[in-house]
């Protein structure tokens, strides 16, 4: 990981913060979630939702459908948005210090296809793996923001609008870390 030089105006350091925007597909059956694992990017080695960011001229909803095809061999039906969200942590990631990742949910239905355990890898390709996950087992330690706001919201049967503040985020070298 390389060392930063921060900008400073004065005596307060200019942090500079990556916004990253994506529409994400919420898919529970019987206990489980839909996820995939990540191969690159601030949510490397964790379990994270479908999804992704928009291509130009792609509307949400489709970039929905393409991301979760994409990542995960499933089409799938939206059957109604879940909620927005935004996570903010520190983060040496490119040449940023901190990411804002902003967030629309949805949830989606299986309607066709078959899961791809081991998606294609193209350029921009960031899944490693599609698998279904008991929700207990997902936490801190091995999930992204995005698969634990899901979480918590199928459990309240409501959708948290707090944003969420990460003190201490750390980029994994391992899945197993």
């Amino acid at each position: 990981m390389r060392i930063m030089q921060l900008e400073k105006v004065g005596e307060y350091r200019m942090d500079r913060y990556d916004r990253a925007f994506g529409v994400y597909g919420i898919c529970i059956q019987d206990g489980e979630i839909l996820v995939i694992r990540k191969n690159r990017g601030p949510y490397i080695h964790r379990f994270d939702l479908p999804g992704g960011q928009l291509e130009h001229g792609e509307t949400l909803v489709d970039a929905m459908q393409r991301e979760f095809l994409e990542e995960t061999g499933f089409e799938v039906n939206i059957t109604k948005q879940a909620g927005t969200a935004d996570f903010q942590y520190p983060c040496l990631w490119k040449e940023f210090t901190h990411v804002h990742h902003i967030a629309v949910f949805y949830h989606v239905v299986i309607k066709g296809g078959e899961l791809i355990h081991m998606p294609s890898q193209f350029e921009g390709q960031d899944a490693a793996e599609a698998l279904w996950i008991p929700m207990e087992k997902l936490d801190k330690n091995n999930a992204s923001p995005l698969a634990l706001k899901a979480i918590e919201a199928h459990s309240l049967s409501a959708w948290p609008h707090q944003p969420e503040v990460y003190d201490s985020w750390k980029l994994k070298k391992t899945f197993e870390e």
